[in-house]
């Protein structure tokens, strides 16, 4: 990362403030209190940045967004002067797109095409906003918008990791800007993929969002995404190994095989399971891909209600028969398709399983074909079950 530090005149920075401002207000007739940077308008002027916009969902990424489009329309209104400061290689600054991925287009179904919508509302972008599936449809919208200087990347970790570097090579050789309003960390707490680490390493900007922790217990600050389900109106966590991406609209569901996220403070982000994925789940996938399949299918078997499973031993183990019991953490066991989960986390992202075993799985059990079909094909490994 170039650099991770906030200046005195960065945009919506929010630390100390600077001198300046503190004389400022000090001459206003404050006291001596802690002052902050006030939130500034966007920058168009500094060419040749990486700007990364994260925190969890409901912090706020998408509104600045709209924030700096807003800006935009104030910005284009100056003089002849004013484009020149914010102009480099034929591309104005003040000029912004919105490309937003195809991946995230069932969010906000109910706001009009053009909109860059977000919880409080929506700005209409007309024909500057568009969607791509990967860094080829974003190489493509730069050519097809040669005079843009500012680009705003919606949940950019759902692209392919050779965005990252499309935008390094496009920001130092024409001097565009590049807004990237992303989650860094998924529901497990973790760097939620190789495109969000190359994210960090290049940003020139960091700018990171809080949103209050929405138990209803709680009003501490929160960094995290929390991911649930309802069954039968009772939250249940999502365990550690439920599928990485699962794509859905932002609205409440209370289907258990569709998951809910809100933001939640460590003592309410609740993440059962980690320790049964590395100790049993994972080498048990081992095994199979060594070609001993046997005790993987007993324990599939018993995750998809065929008795005991090892997973209900090791939620009761460590969350119930304990110090500190946390009972909410095996009401995950009351989400559908777990084992169809499991099956998903070995194949598509430990890589474990052969075609030809998850499909004998599937036939053997007789686990839920549709589940997995959707699962396998929103984290790019569909699979004719």
């Amino acid at each position: 990362m170039s650099s991770a530090e906030s200046r005195p005149d960065e945009e919506g920075s929010g630390g100390a403030a600077s001198t300046g401002t503190a004389n400022f207000l000090r001459n206003l007739g404050f006291p001596l209190v802690r002052v902050h940077h006030p939130f500034n308008h966007f920058d168009f002027a500094r060419p040749g940045r990486l700007i990364l916009v994260i925190g969890p969902m409901g912090s706020g990424k998408t509104e600045f967004s709209a924030r700096m489009w807003r800006d935009s329309l104030v910005a284009r209104r100056k003089s002849g002067a004013v484009r020149k400061a914010t102009s480099s290689d034929g591309a104005d600054r003040r000029e912004i797109f919105v490309v937003r991925s195809s991946l995230d287009s069932l969010r906000f179904p109910d706001y009009p095409e053009d909109a860059l919508a977000y919880r409080g509302g929506y700005e209409r972008c007309g024909d500057r906003i568009g969607q791509a599936r990967d860094s080829f449809g974003l190489e493509n919208l730069l050519a097809e918008n040669h005079g843009v200087g500012t680009w705003i990347v919606d949940e950019a970790a759902f692209f392919d990791e050779r965005l990252a570097y499309l935008m390094k090579d496009e920001s130092e050789r024409r001097g565009l800007v590049f807004v990237c309003p992303t989650l860094v960390l998924n529901f497990r707490r973790e760097i939620f993929n190789q495109t969000a680490r190359l994210l960090l390493e290049n940003a020139t900007d960091v700018f990171p969002l809080t949103a209050y922790c929405e138990h209803e217990d709680c009003l501490a600050d929160s960094l995290y995404t929390y991911r649930y389900y309802l069954v039968d109106g009772v939250e249940c966590p999502a365990l550690y190994f439920d599928p990485l991406i699962i794509i859905g609209g932002d609205r409440m569901k209370e289907d258990g095989r569709e998951p809910n996220y809100c933001t939640r403070c460590d003592e309410h982000h609740y993440l059962p399971g980690k320790e049964y994925t590395y100790f049993t789940l994972k080498p048990l996938g081992e095994a199979a891909a060594r070609g001993d399949g046997r005790p993987l299918v007993a324990e599939l078997g018993a995750l998809a209600g065929g008795g005991e499973s090892r997973l209900a031993a090791s939620l009761r183990s460590r969350h119930l028969e304990c110090p500190r019991p946390r009972p909410e953490m095996l009401s995950s066991l009351n989400v559908p398709c777990i084992a169809e989960r499991a099956l998903v986390f070995l194949y598509a992202e430990a890589n474990l399983l052969s075609a030809e075993q998850m499909r004998s799985i599937v036939r053997d059990l007789g686990l839920d074909r549709d589940y997995l079909a959707r699962a396998l094909a929103d984290n790019r490994r569909p699979l004719d079950l």
